[in-house]
């Protein structure tokens, strides 16, 4: 028998998830355990809507983790005979301890269709969610003092984050990830700008908690600035002396065009919701207190906003990934041969009326997560509101 049936395919799916699966459970039941003491967090298990989006969401986090135990082959690896091979065909020579079948089936190329869309989660979720928090470090870094003192510095940052959202997004990360401009260095001078927000944002927020405790400021500040600036000469620069922070130019394009283009709307946001919040009595009470603005931006008024804030970073990550993908269909993901979900998509296009399995799974694959970011999304929206 050259093909197992659709029933076996999906048993040995389901086998292959196993670790997934452990992990899922072992994550609902300590939360539904504790829910009443983690916050916003534990109040999504009160949601139905959140918490299924929870569930979806972090199935795909785990897969990503543990990709390398659940794919049954090398997904950039090519085997004789398996191009654009159906669900479930049986490897022809397959070595003592190699997995047997290609459970989706081949690509054009004779790739394992399964194993990479499992190493496709890894690949998108290593960039959106960071990418999407450094893009919210810069956000808030900028938005926070923009809306509370107001005046020149508001008109002027939001003149600048006009001039970026005015120009058609695709367009934008179409011309920033092109491999031509990695050779006028724009992406360099880009994330040594960019990747500076998050050392500023931290240094702030800690100098501003304790700086009536100078020994525990200089402390906290001196370790942040440390590794702050360790990660930075290795993330911007490609320096780092130790080789433990690195990016790959092609990585780099495409995590300093998603922080610029989402920081914007993020600095929109959160000045917006400063704004309204500074006329709050507790803003009043701070200042009569003599607590000093910065203070009042990043311990009183910041925590206030978290709510509006989480929800907005979970779509934000969603419309990431699909960004991710567009990007990847167009062939300009991480790398020519990269198993991301938009790049495999466009991989299985060339063959869509043929052999659809190729594109329809990564597909799947992709529109399942930015459903789950959705409905998590929606779930903390529901909570934040009854908060």
């Amino acid at each position: 028998m050259d093909t197992l049936s659709y029933t076996a395919i999906l048993g040995r799916i389901l086998a292959q998830f196993l670790p997934v699966w452990i992990a899922l459970a072992a994550t609902f039941a300590l939360s539904f355990a504790f829910r009443r003491r983690l916050g916003l967090y534990g109040k999504l298990f009160d949601s139905p809507v959140g918490m299924i989006g929870f569930g979806i969401v972090m199935f795909w986090v785990f897969t990503a983790l543990f990709a390398d135990q659940i794919v049954t082959f090398d997904p950039y690896a090519q085997f004789s005979g398996m191009k654009n091979k159906p669900l479930g065909t049986v490897l022809k020579g397959a070595a003592e301890g190699q997995y047997s079948h290609f459970l989706l089936g081949g690509d054009h190329l004779a790739r394992d269709v399964f194993s990479r869309m499992v190493m496709g989660a890894r690949s998108v979720l290593s960039i959106a969610p960071p990418a999407t928090l450094f893009a919210f470090m810069v956000g808030i870094t900028l938005g926070v003092p923009a809306g509370y003192f107001g005046g020149r510095l508001d008109t002027t940052l939001s003149f600048i984050a006009n001039l970026v959202l005015a120009f058609p997004v695709i367009l934008l990360f179409y011309l920033l990830v092109t491999p031509e401009i990695r050779l006028t260095g724009i992406p360099v001078a880009m994330a040594a700008v960019l990747f500076l927000f998050p050392i500023l944002f931290l240094t702030v927020l800690l100098n501003a908690r304790f700086f009536t405790d100078p020994a525990k400021r200089n402390l906290y500040v001196g370790v942040v600035l440390l590794l702050g600036f360790w990660a930075y000469s290795g993330l911007a620069f490609n320096s780092d002396p130790l080789g433990v922070w690195r990016m790959d130019p092609n990585l780099l394009n495409v995590f300093v065009s998603v922080v610029f283009v989402n920081a914007p709307t993020v600095f929109r946001i959160v000045r917006g919701i400063v704004m309204d919040l500074k006329a709050r009595d507790y803003v009043a009470a701070g200042q009569t207190r003599g607590e000093g603005p910065w203070y009042i931006m990043l311990w009183e008024i910041l925590p206030n906003a978290r709510g509006p804030l989480i929800v907005d970073f979970c779509l934000r990550i969603g419309y990431t990934t699909i960004l991710l993908g567009t990007l990847g269909f167009f062939g300009l993901g991480v790398a020519p041969d990269s198993p991301d979900w938009g790049s495999t998509i466009d991989d299985g296009r060339k063959t869509l009326a043929l052999f659809p399995h190729a594109a329809v799974a990564p597909a799947i694959a992709l529109m399942s997560l930015v459903l789950g970011l959705n409905l998590l999304a929606d779930g903390l929206r529901e909570e934040s509101l009854r908060d």
